[in-house]
């Protein structure tokens, strides 16, 4: 390794000890308590950790396998020894070798337990079966598998580390794995090259799920947090949303709280409901009114009582926008358009 690929540490430490064989170089073997060649490099302070190297001799599939997560939980896992280094039926039985001579141990057989080596297999979608569940996008540790919900899904081959995760999940059993390696096993149906893009990929992933997660739990507490506020605060984010309705019946401008969904959507019901309204006193004051209203079917009575419970549901009941209060007695009499008829 040259000195311009190491840190400071590093070379102080180099320089320091080819100081020392020179200083011995011209002293006897007995004054420097041994030959100069004594004096090695293994004194140098390595920052990669046992595992990091452990990890670059894995195949990078993400299988799970080896009874981890991924390959990065396993190489922890064998450096602090609570796991064996035959445990990865991807490297097959050349990667069993190589952390071996790494570990300073000697080559062992794959444990059967983990699996098999076999030629590298890649996922085939059968795309005339395939309902768009999304659950082997969901599985796919690299981000291999592109689709949409409710659309086809397909597999870039190029991107497929054969880790067969996606299979369980299908519930069409849509997926197939092929070999495409033909006679090539472990480390000979794979390169380095290979292992080092699909880390990136997991990587990455792995990546944007935690943001994921952690915008959906940020959500959640915003929620909680405006919840706790207590039943006033609910009452009047749902009276803003309402003046918002009305503000767009009126071209009047009023204050929405439009980082709230659930008051957009009030706003937006309380909306419907003025306009319903105010073509209501339109016919009214014309002397005309609904029609048809003095036998309700009891489906078309259903249907009204379903929309009167989810308006109850969103807090909806109760709100009377300003300067309506007086129209009528109640809001539920006032929110429906159709006059209510008694069920025979």
């Amino acid at each position: 390794m040259a000195i311009g690929e190491i840190g400071d540490n590093e070379a102080i430490s180099l320089s320091l000890i080819e100081s020392a064989n020179s200083r011995c170089s011209r002293l006897s073997a007995s004054a420097c308590g041994g030959p100069p060649a004594s004096l090695t490099v293994f004194t140098v302070t390595d920052s990669i950790t046992l595992a990091d190297r452990i990890e670059d001799l894995l195949p990078q599939t993400q299988c799970t396998k080896c009874g981890y997560a991924a390959c990065r939980p396993y190489a922890e896992a064998v450096a602090v020894g609570t796991a064996n280094y035959n445990q990865c039926p991807p490297g097959g039985h050349e990667g069993v070798a190589r952390l071996a001579a790494l570990l300073g141990k000697p080559a062992i057989p794959l444990n059967p337990a983990n699996g098999i080596e076999r030629p590298r297999p890649v996922a085939v979608i059968d795309e005339s079966l395939c309902i768009g569940c999304t659950l082997c996008m969901q599985a796919c540790p690299v981000d291999a598998i592109l689709g949409a919900p409710k659309q086809m899904h397909t597999v870039i081959e190029a991107l497929c580390t054969g880790c067969d995760l996606c299979v369980a999940p299908c519930p069409v059993d849509c997926i197939a794995m092929l070999p495409v390696t033909g006679e090539a096993t472990g480390w000979d149906a794979w390169t380095a090259g290979e292992a080092n893009a699909a880390r990136e990929r997991h990587d990455r992933r792995e990546a944007r799920l935690a943001r994921e997660r952690d915008a959906a739990e940020a959500r959640a507490a915003a929620r909680r947090a405006a919840g706790g506020a207590g039943g006033s605060a609910s009452v009047s984010a749902a009276a803003q949303a309402s003046a918002g309705g009305t503000a767009a019946l009126t071209g009047t401008s009023a204050p929405v709280a439009t980082d709230d969904p659930e008051a957009k959507k009030r706003a937006i019901i309380q909306a419907a409901l003025e306009r319903a309204r105010k073509k209501k006193e339109e016919l009214a004051a014309k002397g005309a009114g609904p029609q048809n209203v003095e036998r309700v079917s009891g489906d078309v009575q259903a249907q009204i009582d379903a929309a009167e419970a989810r308006r109850r549901r969103l807090g909806i009941e109760g709100i009377v926008a300003p300067g309506n209060q007086a129209n009528e007695p109640t809001q539920a009499a006032e929110a429906d358009p159709i006059p209510r008829t008694p069920k025979p």
